[in-house]
């Protein structure tokens, strides 16, 4: 219906405070191209003045300097006038990236704390307790199975310790035993109950042809 009464559907976009600050920079730039051709001219304007003599020629040119001086001095209050807008825009335009920024980072912190409260109100506090305990009792009961696992069978609850001296006693004794024993043995020495030496091996050879010159 639009396109047959001949207006147009599309709205054309809002003018943004980013196209206002480029429109004036655009504005600025121009402005300051005429201040530096005004100030050539009055560098010409000069240069012509100071080769005069004073007379109507002089005064002429003193009459365009003024004009153009005039005019550069509206067109620099113009580009100072621009230059403050343009800082204004900029600070409003920082502002309201600020602000936006502000607001996204306050909607996330609120979506997390739904998030966060979505979440919690899962979880029961008083039943975690109670888990807590029952890991408590598990674990002590544990430790009995593992005591009574690893207890000893037949062993007295209390031994004497002189009982336990007396028997290593007795071990040393054994031990100093055996050890004379053998240091008799080694040294061929006869027992306290032998009368005789025992014979050598030279001795046991000539001992039966001794025994044959008596018989």
């Amino acid at each position: 219906m639009n396109r047959i009464f001949g207006s147009s559907a599309s709205k054309k976009p809002a003018y943004s405070i980013t196209d206002a600050i480029a429109s004036t920079d655009s504005r600025i730039q121009s402005i300051d191209v005429k201040i530096k051709k005004l100030d050539g001219e009055l560098g010409r304007y000069k240069d012509q003045m100071s080769k005069l003599k004073n007379g109507p020629g002089k005064s002429a040119i003193e009459q365009r300097a003024l004009r153009t001086l005039r005019q550069k001095k509206q067109y620099e209050a113009q580009l100072a006038q621009l230059q403050q807008q343009v800082f204004n825009m900029e600070s409003t335009a920082m502002t309201t990236e600020n602000l936006k920024n502000t607001m996204a980072t306050v909607d996330a912190m609120k979506r997390a704390n739904k998030e966060i409260k979505k979440q919690y109100g899962q979880f029961d506090v008083d039943k975690i307790e109670d888990m807590h305990y029952d890991m408590e009792e598990l674990l002590e009961q544990a430790n009995e199975i593992q005591e009574a696992l690893g207890r000893s069978y037949a062993v007295p609850d209390e031994i004497d310790e002189a009982d336990l001296q007396a028997e290593l006693e007795a071990l040393e004794l054994d031990q100093d035993e055996g050890a004379s024993y053998l240091e008799d043995a080694l040294s061929n020495k006869a027992p306290d109950y032998i009368d005789e030496e025992p014979l050598d091996a030279g001795e046991l050879h000539s001992k039966p042809e001794a025994l044959r010159n008596t018989a």
